[in-house]
C-alpha cells in the first residue's frame, strides 16, 4: 500500500480505538507508519482524513445490511417484510461490542468542535440515503434520483440516526426490527383509513 492507503487504514483503527476527538495526527502517523506531512499532502487535513476513514468504515458495513451471507434478503422489495429484514440486519450491526455507530453520536454531540468532519459527513448523508433505498425498495443505487435520495433516502437516514442514538444510549430498551415494523404497520393503517 502507498501512504494514502496506509493513512486511511491507520485512521480507521484510530477512530475505532479512540473516536474523533481523541485521535491526533500523531496517533494516525504512528498507527500508519507514515509521516505528518503525508496527511496534508493526501487528505488536506487530519479532519478530512478522519471523515474519509469514517465513510470508509460505514461503506464496509453495507454487506452486513444485506444479511449474514447465508440467507440474504428474501422478501419482496418495498414490502413490510423487506423493511423488517433490512432493519434487523442493520440493528445487528449496532449490537456488536465497540460498534462503529458510536462515532456517529460523537459527531452529533461534538460536531461544533469538529466542523470539518461534520461538514464532510453532512455531504455523505445524501449518499447514505441513496445506498439504503435499493436495500429496502430494490433497484440499483446509481438509478436513484436526487429527489428520491432527498426524500425517501433522508427518511431512512433519519430513522437510522434515531436507532443509532437509541442503541448507543440504552441498548436494552432500543427497538427491535419487529417493533419498528409494527410501528410502520400502524402508520400505514392510520394513513390509509378513510
Amino acid at each position: 500500500m502507498g501512504h494514502r492507503e496506509d493513512l486511511l487504514e491507520g485512521a480507521k483503527r484510530c477512530l475505532l480505538a479512540k473516536g474523533f476527538v481523541r485521535t491526533t495526527a500523531r496517533d494516525i502517523v504512528k498507527e500508519s507508519g507514515t509521516n505528518l506531512a503525508s496527511i496534508g499532502y493526501h487528505y488536506g487535513s487530519k479532519d478530512a482524513l478522519l471523515a474519509q476513514a469514517y465513510v470508509s468504515l460505514v461503506e464496509g458495513m453495507g454487506d452486513a445490511f444485506e444479511g449474514d451471507g447465508t440467507a440474504g434478503i428474501s422478501a419482496e422489495p418495498g414490502s413490510v417484510e423487506r423493511f423488517r429484514e433490512v432493519w434487523s440486519n442493520i440493528i445487528g450491526t449496532m449490537r456488536e461490542p465497540g460498534s462503529l455507530w458510536r462515532l456517529s453520536m460523537e459527531i452529533v454531540v461534538m460536531g461544533d468542535q469538529l466542523p470539518e468532519v461534520r461538514d464532510h459527513l453532512a455531504v455523505a448523508q445524501r449518499e447514505a440515503g441513496r445506498g439504503l433505498i435499493p436495500l429496502l425498495m430494490g433497484g440499483r443505487e446509481e438509478d436513484v434520483l436526487d429527489e428520491t435520495a432527498d426524500t425517501l433516502g433522508m427518511f431512512y437516514v433519519t430513522l437510522m440516526t434515531g436507532l443509532i442514538a437509541q442503541w448507543t444510549f440504552d441498548a436494552k430498551t432500543a427497538p427491535s426490527a419487529e417493533q419498528l415494523t409494527e410501528g410502520l404497520r400502524q402508520v400505514i393503517d392510520a394513513a390509509t383509513r378513510k
